[in-house]
C-alpha cells in the first residue's frame, strides 16, 4: 500500500467544554477533518501529559482520562475508546531514542480526546500520545519533532494540541469577546516566525517582553507547538484552519501544514 504523506496539525483546544459545546471553533474541527487524508493511525503530542523523560503510550485499549475538576458531569461521562497503536508506539520510541520509553500508565487526556470527538467521533482510528519532558529545553522538544517526521510517511497524522496564548490566571470572564492587545501581539508574532521558520524565536520567548511573559506564564500549552514546527519541514504550505481567541487570554490558533 502506498501511504499519503499526512500534513501535521497543532490545535488551540481551549476549555474542556469545547467537547460539548457546538461553535465555529467545534464545526470547524468537524469540517478540517474532511479536507485532509484519513490518518492509518494519530499520534498526539498534548499539553496536559508532562514527565520526567519523554514517553510514549503503548497501551493497546488507552483509558478516556478526565484531567480537570469542576465541570458538568456531561463531560466526565465521555468516553473515547479509539484503539491504541503499540507497533507504532514501538517504532516511534526507536525514532526518539535517548531516555524515550514505552508505557501503559496513561491513557487519552482532554487534549486529545477534545479534539478527537470533533474530528473523528466514530472513534474508529488508532491513537497514541508523547508525552512533554519537563527537564527538556525547547530545542530538545524540536529536535524530537524533526525525528517524528518519518511518521509522516507511514500515514500518522501528528497532532499537537495546546493553546499558543494560554494565561487561566487573567481570563476576562466580564467581557469574553475582548482581546488583550498583549495576546493578539503575541500570537501575531508567533503565527510570523512560523511562516518565516525563524526557529529562534519560536523556542526561545523574551522574558523582558510582556507579550511573551503573559502569554506563555508556562510552558506546558506552547510545547506542543514546537513539536509540530520540528515534524514539518520548508516545504510544506502553512495554513490556518481556525483564528481566533477565547476569554480574552486565551489563542485558539490551529496550524495546519502539508
Amino acid at each position: 500500500m502506498v501511504m499519503t504523506k499526512m500534513p501535521v496539525l497543532f490545535v488551540g483546544h481551549g476549555s474542556p467544554m469545547n467537547a460539548l459545546d457546538k461553535n465555529p471553533f467545534t464545526e470547524g474541527l468537524h469540517q478540517l477533518a474532511g479536507k485532509i487524508p484519513r490518518p492509518q493511525a494519530i499520534l498526539a503530542v498534548s499539553a496536559h501529559w508532562e514527565t520526567t523523560g519523554t514517553q510514549i503510550l503503548s497501551a493497546a485499549n488507552p483509558q478516556t482520562i478526565h484531567d480537570f475538576y469542576g465541570f458538568p458531569k456531561a463531560l466526565f461521562d465521555i468516553r473515547y475508546p479509539a484503539p491504541g497503536a503499540p507497533e507504532l508506539a514501538a517504532e516511534t520510541q526507536k525514532l526518539v531514542g535517548g531516555d524515550a520509553i514505552l508505557t501503559e500508565k496513561w491513557g487519552y487526556d482532554h487534549g486529545t480526546w477534545s479534539i478527537l470527538l470533533h474530528m473523528y467521533p466514530e472513534a474508529n482510528i488508532p491513537v497514541y500520545q508523547l508525552s512533554l519532558d519537563v527537564k527538556k529545553d525547547p530545542k530538545a522538544h524540536v529536535e524530537i519533532g524533526r525525528k517524528l517526521q518519518a511518521l509522516r510517511e507511514k500515514g500518522v497524522l501528528i497532532l499537537g494540541s495546546g493553546n499558543i496564548v494560554h494565561n487561566l490566571r487573567l481570563i476576562n470572564w466580564k467581557d469574553q469577546k475582548a482581546v488583550y492587545p498583549w495576546a493578539k501581539e503575541f500570537d501575531l508574532k508567533v503565527k510570523a516566525a512560523l511562516e518565516n521558520r525563524e526557529d529562534y524565536k519560536l523556542m526561545y520567548l523574551d522574558e523582558n517582553q510582556e507579550a511573551d511573559r503573559l502569554s506563555v506564564p508556562s510552558a506546558d500549552h506552547y510545547l506542543p507547538l514546537l513539536y509540530c514546527y520540528g515534524a514539518s519541514t520548508p516545504e510544506d504550505s502553512i495554513s490556518y484552519p481556525y483564528e481566533g481567541y477565547e476569554l480574552g487570554s486565551l489563542s485558539m490558533r490551529s496550524v495546519l501544514w502539508k
